[in-house]
């Protein structure tokens, strides 16, 4: 995951362009990406898909002939969507569309202008205050074409039935680490893990690689007939860095994907917390709108708006770590796994407790205290009525949702159980 970030970090990703496509190529070489073209100009819900950015250059040369700020060291110097311009203007002028953090002097912002049409330089505070009165020498060659496209991928893991799990980050920000490439990272991992699973699936699992807002707007529009299919799913951002993970629940609050994610996070070994759903955050907006209100949480370590380097030059690769990648990316793994392997059992045996001992589910000797495994075969025996689910089991044990899917394979090798999948 961290060599796909230093490979990727710097390319310039926005709404639409070659960042993104590059972007998605580097994810290609790990595994299989579907690329859609999505033209300019299509409607997406209340949106439409902008014109197709491109940039050729944009720099500012001061009084002395320095070069004081070039998007070619950074792709966080442009402001996003800068309209072209050429022109001498004043210190004074300049300013008016510079941006800086009075507040981190040391660190460059990240701004974007996508609906509204300007140009603009992103600059550290400080030298921003150095800059001295006179003229100052502005290009911003830059082209924003109504025949291009926008640039989305999916990674595609078929299942063997029709239901879906739906996961999904934003790959439109350039030259920050933590927000959103660690979730670009993650995802692309993730799905060649579940790729090289020796067996397939039951439900597809398909990760979503798009623009943020527009990015999911359109795939819903474009996909609204079929949505159905989709059970739960996760929205990732702010993967990478060393805080706690922090689930938030989707709007129904408590759709499986929420149960699943605070039984799986409950016996992880680092710490985590559990949130409320708010219209605000990621992906995870667009697939809980009321419309369509899907059973789509969300999950980071810190979220984003909530540590002080979002969205400035200070979210680099320093911020991130293998460990916290590595966390984050069990911790998901954790959750669709109890998503996957959830069912409604029922006991082919229901009238008094079956032996277990002669079937070889038990050693234990009379007096003897039963361990977990033997609890969970009790609690899953007990509640096998086609009603409760193996989540339900788990919950109202306290035991591991890997422990209880053991015992329920277990009772069903020895034909003391059947179930059915909702």
């Amino acid at each position: 995951m961290l060599t796909l970030m230093r490979e990727t970090l710097d390319l310039p990703r926005s709404l639409t362009g070659d960042g993104v496509r590059d972007t998605l190529a580097a994810i290609a070489r790990l595994v299989p990406v579907r690329v859609t073209e999505v033209p300019s100009g299509t409607p997406a819900g209340d949106w439409t898909v902008p014109p197709e950015w491109r940039v050729r250059a944009a720099h500012v040369t001061g009084p002395g002939g320095r070069r004081i700020v070039d998007v070619a060291d950074s792709p966080l110097h442009l402001v996003g969507y800068s309209t072209a311009f050429r022109g001498r203007l004043t210190r004074a002028e300049l300013l008016a569309h510079v941006h800086s953090l009075p507040d981190r002097p040391g660190a460059v912002p990240y701004r974007t202008s996508y609906w509204v049409p300007e140009w603009g330089f992103c600059m550290r505070h400080r030298d921003v205050e150095a800059l001295p009165e006179g003229d100052y020498e502005v290009v911003v060659d830059t082209e924003h074409d109504p025949a291009g496209s926008m640039t989305t991928g999916e990674i595609v893991i078929d299942g063997t039935g029709p239901e879906e799990v739906l996961l999904s980050t934003p790959v439109c920000h350039p030259g920050l680490a933590n927000d959103n490439l660690s979730g670009v990272a993650l995802l692309a991992e993730l799905g060649r893990v579940l790729a090289q699973r020796p067996e397939p699936p039951r439900r597809t699992h398909r990760i979503l690689l798009s623009p943020g807002t527009v990015g999911p707007i359109a795939w819903l529009a474009a996909n609204r007939d079929h949505l159905d299919r989709i059970r739960g799913g996760l929205a990732v951002m702010c993967a990478g860095d060393p805080g706690a993970i922090t689930y938030k629940a989707s709007r129904r609050g408590d759709a499986p994907v929420d149960r699943a994610a605070a039984l799986a996070l409950r016996h992880r070994p680092e710490p985590h917390a559990l949130r409320d759903f708010i219209p605000w955050g990621g992906d995870e907006r667009q697939f809980c709108s009321p419309g369509y209100d899907l059973p789509v949480g969300a999950i980071s370590r810190t979220p984003p708006g909530e540590y002080p380097e979002n969205h400035t030059s200070d979210d680099d690769l320093t911020l991130v770590t293998a460990a916290a990648l590595e966390g984050s990316l069990g911790a998901v793994l954790d959750i669709l796994d109890v998503l996957e392997g959830d069912e409604r059992p029922v006991s082919t045996s229901p009238f008094g407790e079956p032996q277990l001992g002669r079937r070889g589910l038990t050693r234990r000797r009379g007096g003897e205290k039963g361990g977990d495994h033997e609890m969970a075969l009790l609690w899953v025996l007990n509640l096998a009525d086609g009603r409760h689910t193996l989540v339900d089991c788990a919950e109202r044990s306290g035991l591991s949702f890997p422990v209880i899917r053991d015992a329920a394979d277990a009772l069903r090798g020895a034909g003391l159980l059947t179930a059915r999948r909702d």
